[in-house]
């Protein structure tokens, strides 16, 4: 694999994505970094973000069909969609292994990799449901 030439600014989105749960968009990522990179452009964001999921230094979550959502976390790990306010939560099992070797058995296909996603509610609308009731 080769290796990336050293960036300031990709080194900052990936300090950025670092620890973080919540898994941003390309947009959010922008709208962070901007205040101390004020130069930044979201093509800059979005070009160092492809080039850092094409290497494996991160994943890109497709969860929505719509917007792509970014972790910095490459563990295997599933994700769960809250289905009322959009947010992307890790769920952290064991469980790849497992998977793969299932659908190796049933399946004439060479399964590489899985992904994983739940649906349901994360913790917060989970608790604002509880309320209501």
């Amino acid at each position: 694999m080769a290796t990336s030439k050293y960036s300031h600014q990709r080194e900052s989105i990936i300090n950025f994505l670092t620890g973080r749960t919540d898994h941003p968009t390309a947009d959010a990522v922008y709208q962070y970094l901007r205040n101390d990179l004020p130069t930044i452009s979201l093509g800059t964001v979005y070009r160092n973000l492809n080039q850092m999921a094409a290497s494996g230094r991160i994943l890109r979550l497709h969860v929505d069909g719509k917007t792509d959502h970014y972790d910095a976390c490459t563990d295997p790990h599933a994700h769960l969609l809250c289905t009322k306010c959009g947010a992307v939560r890790d769920i952290h099992m064991n469980f790849e292994d497992d998977l793969i070797a299932q659908a190796a058995e049933i399946s004439p296909c060479r399964v590489d990799g899985v992904s994983v996603l739940f649906t349901g509610l994360c913790e917060e609308c989970a608790d604002c449901v509880d309320d209501e009731l």
